[in-house]
């Protein structure tokens, strides 16, 4: 332990490296962390805690919430908005944005956040996740409205996700390079535990759900179908293909040993009006910010994720993201379609 560096003293030698920092932007990190570990302990206890099943319930999204969804999502309310660091926050989980309590005071930043993400892994005891996204108040702005939060994802100061599986890792990005840190139960501390990560240029490796391939379009299936092929294929080579139904899951595999992960627009997903599965700013944006600091790419299949002007909230985008030379690939087949 001597020698291991917490998160709080990573992000104290990184204030240190900022000219006229006041140390608020390091207490409201600490306060995600703080959250982030009370999640991971939810989930830890699952149904011994009583938290695994249906909440009986929908979201904003129409999706039937689970019990620990609402845990969660009370978890990051009640941590963050006490302390005088945020002047709001927006949940995927609430149809508006949510105010700091009555009385507390109003900080610079808003925290923007999918509190359980792949939920429906809980009942089954599969890696869950949650992802965050810091960004900063307009100046003179005392009580922050929706449209305040509609700033695209290159205007992202922070940007993590934890990710609760046989440990709990806490990865995140300044804008600087991307660092993992690994919660240490025994003292109740993240320790740095994987410094500058990066993401391989080149895999063999893909997560996408097949269950949608009839819906698929062309660029899509003709992707896939390269893949499919391996060896024998115009790529030359074998592909392994992964599927966790957790957004933090994958994008942590493809962290540590490469990949790409995509959930495309299809027919199914254009016939309900939607202009994609994921939403944008509280997965797709944080989660580009972190594969394009570490290496990778991330596109729409026709434009850079971070780039777009968010139009309100709960906007939903299609996201492939992971190794620069697969991702740059699907999106030129999508551009020459």
């Amino acid at each position: 332990m001597i020698d291991n560096k917490t998160l709080t003293q990573f992000i104290i030698e990184e204030q240190r490296k900022i000219s006229g920092a006041t140390g608020e932007f390091t207490l409201l990190v600490n306060d995600i962390a703080t959250a982030c570990k009370a999640i991971s302990d939810g989930v830890n206890h699952g149904a011994l805690a009583g938290v695994l099943g249906s909440a009986e319930t929908e979201n904003v999204q129409g999706e039937t919430q689970k019990k620990m969804d609402i845990l969660s999502n009370d978890i990051m309310l009640h941590v963050n908005g006490r302390n005088g660091h945020v002047a709001a926050m927006a949940s995927e989980e609430l149809d508006e944005i949510s105010p700091v309590p009555e009385g507390a005071k109003h900080g610079k930043y808003l925290l923007v956040f999918d509190p359980l993400d792949g939920s429906s892994n809980m009942d089954v005891n599969v890696s869950v996740g949650t992802i965050f996204s810091v960004l900063k108040a307009p100046e003179g702005v005392a009580e922050p409205s929706e449209a305040d939060f509609l700033q695209p994802g290159t205007q992202q100061i922070l940007a993590g996700y934890a990710l609760y599986g046989p440990s709990t890792v806490l990865v995140m990005t300044t804008g600087k390079g991307v660092n993992g840190f690994t919660l240490d139960r025994n003292i109740g501390e993240f320790i740095l535990t994987h410094p500058n990560m990066t993401i391989p240029e080149d895999t063999q490796e893909f997560a996408i759900n097949m269950s949608n391939m009839r819906f698929w379009e062309p660029p899509v299936k003709r992707y896939i179908d390269e893949c499919l092929a391996g060896k024998e294929g115009p790529r030359g080579k074998d592909f392994n293909m992964r599927w966790v139904a957790s957004m933090v899951a994958e994008v942590h595999r493809i962290l540590t040993r490469g990949g790409i992960f995509m959930y495309p627009i299809d027919e199914k997903i254009k016939a309900k009006g939607e202009g994609g599965k994921l939403r944008l700013m509280y997965e797709a944006n944080p989660m580009s910010l972190i594969v394009e600091q570490a290496g990778g790419a991330s596109t729409t299949g026709r434009e850079r994720i971070l780039d777009i002007q968010p139009q309100h909230i709960h906007q939903r985008v299609p996201v492939v993201l992971g190794s620069k030379n697969e991702v740059e690939r699907v999106t030129r087949y999508h551009l020459e379609d």
